[in-house]
């Protein structure tokens, strides 16, 4: 194959992937949104809370593009527009997948692939991070559950929530040394290779990724209390905090998909918000803006960067 017919190719790959990736966004968009009573946003409330909660989204999204570009950049030089481009990536591709599981796939594929294996493997560093700081989080919430509503289920849920922090929190501060157990295995022995790429992350710097993740946390908490505040659902701050964290940790634990996850978030969202608040169509449509904002925007425009993929090379 020629390089000018590889070219060609290329630009069709990537804005057939791209089309493909819109149309997709577009029909979860138009099939879910009827789940909103549309005559909701009529009665809003002041107009700079949207804003503040849709000025929030710069923010999550470029914290989480500055964890990306201190992970990535371990394995491969990366500057923050390349990590920035390639998290939006992520984003589109994981919208078909189970719990947004293709988001790292995507961002690896987005990015050169020569790297593949070694970007796998910080890759999993920040899944740990993330799922550690909903767990932290979600243990907060559960505490606070258990407390105002007392009950087996929640008691249960907490043990269970504790038990699991504890788990992963020791993976991921010892990440490194699990690789080698592989070796046992003649077709992953080569993963040994980037136990060494784990290794320069020393536990300060592990902290710090932690720690971007628990602000990003924080800052789809605040826009998710903002919505709620916007469609008019009144809660006290300090419980709807909680609630919140109930209810992000409840998202990532039950499995869906994107395609069908503005249906599971509002069940969620109804079951938790629904003791405080009677206004069960504000906190639907709050669950649907947060969806909207922090998911299908992003997932819009990684589909338009995806048109540049280069799959041939």
């Amino acid at each position: 194959m020629n390089k000018s017919t590889k070219i060609w190719l290329n630009y069709l790959l990537g804005a057939a992937i791209s089309i493909l990736l819109l149309a997709g966004i577009y029909w979860q968009a138009k099939s879910q949104w009827h789940k909103v009573d549309s005559s909701v946003w009529l009665q809003t409330g002041p107009e700079y809370l949207l804003w503040m909660a849709i000025l929030l989204l710069p923010l999550n999204a470029g914290l989480e593009a500055k964890k990306w570009q201190m992970l990535a950049g371990s394995a491969q030089p990366m500057n923050y527009w390349q990590a920035l481009t390639s998290y939006f990536a992520g984003i589109a591709f994981s919208i078909v997948t189970p719990n947004r599981l293709g988001e790292y796939p995507g961002r690896i594929l987005y990015l050169k692939r020569q790297n593949t294996f070694r970007l796998i493997s910080v890759s999993i560093l920040g899944a740990f991070a993330q799922l550690i700081t909903v767990f932290i989080f979600g243990m907060a919430g559960l505490i606070y559950y258990n407390l105002a509503f007392p009950g087996a289920v929640p008691l249960v849920l907490l043990i269970s929530c504790i038990a699991l922090f504890a788990i992963l929190m020791y993976i991921y501060m010892r990440l490194e040394k699990w690789l080698p157990v592989l070796n046992k295995f003649k077709w992953t022995k080569r993963l040994n290779v980037y136990r060494q790429l784990l290794m320069r992350f020393n536990n300060d710097e592990q902290f710090i990724v932690l720690g971007i993740s628990m602000l990003r946390f924080v800052v789809f908490t605040a826009q998710y209390l903002i919505l709620l505040r916007w469609m008019n659902v009144s809660m006290p701050l300090r419980e709807g905090f909680f609630i919140a964290c109930l209810f992000f940790w409840a998202i990532t634990v039950i499995p869906s998909i994107a395609l069908a996850e503005l249906g599971i978030r509002s069940q969620v969202g109804v079951f938790l918000f629904g003791k405080f608040s009677a206004n069960i169509t504000g906190i639907v449509a709050a669950t649907a803006g947060l969806w909207l904002i922090n998911l299908i925007v992003p997932a819009v425009i990684g589909s338009i960067l995806l048109a540049r993929l280069r799959l041939l090379r």
